[in-house]
């Protein structure tokens, strides 16, 4: 775990984040970065990884959605199925 001092920057207060952690997190200069409270802790998050996560997550829905399609439900819908599990 690093420690940082908060200090003073301009009106503002400033946190410099050691190396290793910008490294471990992939941050680099100039890199526009979220920054918000939860339950009185700071949480900072990089734009570009939130980006990343949400192409990984639409690549892995269209993978679903194709390989869903390579199986049969044996000419029974999805609608019917839901039906018969609501009345057994």
């Amino acid at each position: 775990m690093s420690r940082s001092v908060v200090g003073k920057w301009g009106k503002n207060l400033a946190i410099r984040i050691p190396m290793e952690v910008a490294r471990a997190a992939g941050l680099t200069d100039g890199e526009k970065v979220e920054v918000e409270t939860q339950v009185g802790d700071i949480v900072v998050r990089r734009q570009e990884a939130r980006i990343r996560s949400r192409q990984d997550a639409e690549a892995a829905a269209e993978e679903i959605i194709a390989e869903s399609r390579r199986h049969s439900l044996g000419g029974v819908s999805i609608r019917e199925l839901l039906e018969d599990g609501r009345r057994g």
